[in-house]
């Protein structure tokens, strides 16, 4: 993708993935917007081939450790699901109360127009900064990391304290996504 130094270089290889929203907007901070995005995750587990190990959504990104299984490929994923989600959450921030209505889709119409790459609105950067795995020991460094993130931020003490994330399940519980716990 444009101006990504990081490449999917095998479809169904296991990736350390951040969406993130252009200019780093705090869009997550409501309800309704992270719903958009589990909701989407799901989905995406029960139809579209995608197997998540871990996962962190925080104020204005997403972390995913997955892959997907064939035919379903990880970039198919990843345009798919940016494209679904960028559409539900401008129509939620068009109609459900937000105080910032006006300065949020000015701020994704903007880019839209910037880049081209959108025809309304561009909520997500293009870049995934996709790494593959190719180690357990990356594996693994990138599950702590993605999982402390909220601890990291001061949002919670402990990380299966937060309820975006993967942590949950980790910890014996069931989380708001399906993931494998590897």
């Amino acid at each position: 993708m444009a101006g990504d130094r990081y490449f999917i270089n095998d479809p169904f290889g296991t990736h350390f993935l951040t969406l993130t929203i252009v200019d780093w907007v705090d869009l997550f901070s409501r309800p309704v917007y992270k719903s958009i995005i589990t909701e989407s995750l799901t989905y995406c587990t029960q139809h579209k081939g995608l197997v998540i190990y871990g996962w962190v959504l925080m104020s204005n990104h997403l972390h995913l450790l997955a892959r997907t299984e064939p035919p379903h490929t990880l970039s198919a994923f990843l345009r798919d699901f940016k494209k679904f989600t960028s559409k539900q959450i401008t129509a939620a921030i068009e109609t459900q109360p937000e105080s910032r209505r006006k300065w949020l889709l000015d701020r994704f119409s903007f880019e839209a127009k910037r880049s081209r790459r959108a025809e309304i609105y561009k909520v997500w950067k293009d870049d995934n900064h996709a790494m593959q795995c190719h180690t357990e020991t990356f594996f693994r460094q990138k599950l702590t990391y993605l999982h402390t993130n909220p601890v990291r931020q001061g949002i919670v003490l402990e990380a299966d304290h937060y309820l975006y994330s993967s942590a949950v399940d980790y910890s014996g519980m069931k989380g708001l996504v399906p993931v494998i716990v590897a």
